[in-house]
């Protein structure tokens, strides 16, 4: 009787485990005939077209000056005098800063005055030699004391030259306790005030950058330096090629063009700098901040462009549903632009081609679709 009970109970396990590995394999078709669902999805597709589109390229950029030098002292003191207000435009040779002047300019003429009086000995020297000459031409004189002057002559001269050069050295001193504009454009808060003893060469007094025009520089893949260079060799003074924007609402009102592509590529990065040079009548742009550059498309060639929606994205990579007969398979793709509702794609599809719109989402490989209209939005 026990054998029999054994018997029975090892027939009902192995009902029960054939049971379940049938469930499992039902549930696994109806996962290939399309997904969870009792039946086909029902999608809206649309058939893949080319047409013409206009987009602007994005980068990050940074808006920066021209030219900019940084102020500081040639000479060290205490500051006497500011000339002008934070933030003023100032011209090119316009006074900014005085350094106590008072060291420089006695030293300056102490030197002066030894010029003088080395001229003087040179003078009682050259004709102590001239004199000597005479006499030797009639014997007059030992040969020795005609050296010992023309020895004494060229001493002098070297005296007064360097007279000369210690003037000329005080008088630089004197001169560059006066600090003023290299150029002409903004000049900055100044980080001194008058009476603060200043280190020449080390003290920061100010910085003055140029204002108009103003620069911003972005950087490119070194694929786009082809493009690129034949932007620069094509643009035109008002061409709408380059426009910069703060965010979507503030737009730079005018357009700038290329002014140079930087030397080399950066070995680190694979990029290459890029500057552009826009107006700034307005003085709307500031050294230092950051924008969007706009590169308009100049490529007249149609484009292949679907709605964002049809777009799957899974661990990065993206994705879209092409038909094929009732069923679907699912097709990598390079997304490019987008322009309003719409993705420019660059690789994965092609002309004529029809992809799933709406109901991506109850999508997998190989589900079974049946189309219940047709997305005809560009």
């Amino acid at each position: 009787m026990a054998t029999q009970l054994k018997h029975f109970l090892r027939a009902l396990a192995l009902i029960g485990i054939l049971s379940f590995l049938l469930s499992l394999m039902a549930c696994s078709g109806k996962q290939e005939q399309g997904g969870w669902n009792q039946g086909p999805v029902a999608v809206a597709t649309t058939k893949v077209t080319l047409s013409k589109a206009s987009y602007y390229t994005t980068y990050p950029g940074t808006v920066t000056a021209l030219n900019q030098v940084e102020l500081r002292p040639q000479v060290s003191g205490f500051i006497t005098g500011i000339f002008f207000k934070d933030g003023d435009h100032v011209t090119q040779g316009q006074k900014l800063y005085t350094v106590d002047a008072q060291l420089y300019t006695a030293n300056y003429d102490q030197a002066v005055a030894n010029l003088k009086l080395q001229e003087s000995n040179l003078s009682k020297a050259q004709k102590d030699a001239d004199r000597y000459h005479e006499l030797e031409k009639n014997d007059a004189i030992a040969k020795q004391q005609v050296d010992y002057a023309e020895a004494g002559l060229e001493a002098a001269k070297k005296q007064v030259d360097a007279a000369k050069a210690n003037v000329q050295s005080l008088q630089t001193g004197v001169k560059y306790t006066t600090i003023s504009s290299p150029l002409t454009g903004t000049i900055g808060i100044s980080q001194v005030k008058v009476g603060t003893a200043v280190t020449a060469g080390v003290t920061l007094f100010n910085t003055v950058s140029t204002d108009n025009p103003m620069a911003v520089d972005f950087s490119i893949d070194q694929k786009e330096i082809y493009y690129f260079t034949t932007l620069q060799q094509s643009g035109k003074a008002g061409d709408s090629t380059f426009t910069i924007a703060f965010n979507e609402k503030d737009v730079y009102p005018f357009s700038g063009q290329i002014s140079f592509l930087d030397r080399a590529v950066d070995p680190q990065t694979g990029t290459l700098k890029v500057r552009l040079e826009f107006p700034n009548k307005t003085n709307l742009l500031r050294a230092g901040m950051n924008c969007n550059v706009r590169v308009g498309n100049k490529n007249s060639a149609p484009v292949i462009q679907i709605p964002s929606k049809a777009i799957t994205e899974q661990l990065g990579d993206y994705f879209v549903y092409k038909t094929n007969g009732n069923k679907v398979t699912q097709t990598k793709v390079i997304p490019g632009n987008y322009i309003g509702n719409n993705v420019i794609i660059k690789e994965g599809l092609k002309e004529g081609e029809t992809i799933v719109t709406d109901g991506v989402q109850k999508l997998r490989e190989g589900s079974v679709i049946e189309i219940s209209g047709n997305d005809s939005k560009k």
